[in-house]
């Protein structure tokens, strides 16, 4: 059996980072009543109850560190110059994005399409603004997160290749 390498991992995450990502949330299946995080199932291909997305706005090459900056519930990491096989992607959703909803999931998501006549700039989305919600290439479930509309949040994955 052949075996995909670590240069080759490498390629991978360049490839992806090359494309404009986003980050999705959604408040989870309709079965999810409890404070407990819901295990993920890797053949979804999309959310189950998504409320929007948000470009991605930093994405970086990294590489684990017990010292590092950036911070991630994964671990910490250092940024690499060089491509690496672990691609570390932000976005920081705004004050009102999924204000007064319960978030308990997320997405990042690669080949998204947005509707063509909605604002130059425009950052967050409804789905009811997508044309193609593209391929789901990670999925995390959450605890119960309330959102408020005087907070900002922040949300940051590792994805290694």
């Amino acid at each position: 059996m052949a075996v995909i390498t670590i240069p080759g991992r490498a390629g991978i995450a360049r490839s992806i980072r090359s494309n404009q990502l986003f980050i999705a949330w959604g408040t989870g299946s309709e079965e999810w009543t409890g404070s407990e995080k819901v295990s993920e199932d890797s053949t979804q291909t999309s959310l189950f109850r998504e409320i929007g997305r948000r470009v991605v706005n930093e994405t970086y090459y990294v590489v684990g560190d017990d010292q590092g900056t950036l911070v991630t519930p994964s671990g910490r990491w250092r940024i690499s110059e060089n491509p690496t096989n672990q691609l570390f992607v932000k976005a920081q959703f705004d004050y009102a994005d999924g204000n007064g909803y319960t978030i308990r999931e997320y997405g990042l998501f690669l080949n998204t399409v947005v509707q063509s006549d909605l604002p130059i700039g425009q950052r967050y989305f409804l789905p009811t603004e997508i044309e193609d919600f593209g391929e789901l290439l990670m999925l995390e479930n959450c605890v119960p997160l309330i959102r408020t509309g005087n907070t900002r949040h922040s949300c940051s994955f590792v994805v290694t290749f």
